[in-house]
């Protein structure tokens, strides 16, 4: 649950409600404002470029820690022209073709994250977030256990068996 105490509106207290068999936070004036808590939905570009996987390393993760390249979906922006705005601004890559992987809960970043390979070409070209990147051969790549880890982990069995992590067929 937020820890939002007052009302955005009308600065009334807030207080916690069964809304549809959630707790939510609603106005005690009833100004009509209930605080949904509904999870950010990011973007995650799994990025192929000259048939090798980039990963990227954020300026505020520790030295060694690489991931896929993410960002907020934007208001009115459709998922895989979000992925591919996201490469452009982060890699200075132009995007060419974007496959769903898959849609992921990310609890422990209150997320959803949806998540494309993307093949990309050009040169690469970090923005100011960025520090460094690596690039693998897809045979190199390992999955990590959370977050964006789950669709590589999905992408990489597909590329093997044709299926996902689960052994579900999805699109």
């Amino acid at each position: 649950m937020s820890d939002w105490r007052f009302c955005p509106l009308c600065s009334t207290e807030l207080e916690t409600h069964d809304v549809g068999g959630l707790p939510r936070l609603i106005c005690r004036a009833r100004c009509g404002f209930v605080h949904w808590d509904n999870p950010a939905p990011v973007l995650a570009a799994l990025v192929e470029h000259d048939g090798r996987i980039l990963l990227a390393r954020n300026h505020a993760w520790a030295a060694g820690a690489f991931g896929l390249i993410t960002g907020f979906l934007e208001r009115d922006e459709a998922p895989a022209a979000g992925v591919a705005r996201e490469v452009r601004e982060e890699l200075g890559l132009e995007t060419h073709a974007v496959t769903l992987i898959g849609v992921y809960p990310f609890a422990r970043r209150h997320e959803v994250i949806i998540a494309y390979h993307v093949l990309a070409n050009g040169e690469i070209r970090l923005n100011e977030e960025l520090a460094e990147f690596r690039l693998i051969v897809p045979e190199k790549l390992k999955a990590w256990d959370f977050g964006t880890g789950l669709a590589v982990s999905d992408w990489l069995a597909r590329r093997r068996v044709g299926c996902s992590r689960t052994g579900e067929i999805t699109v």
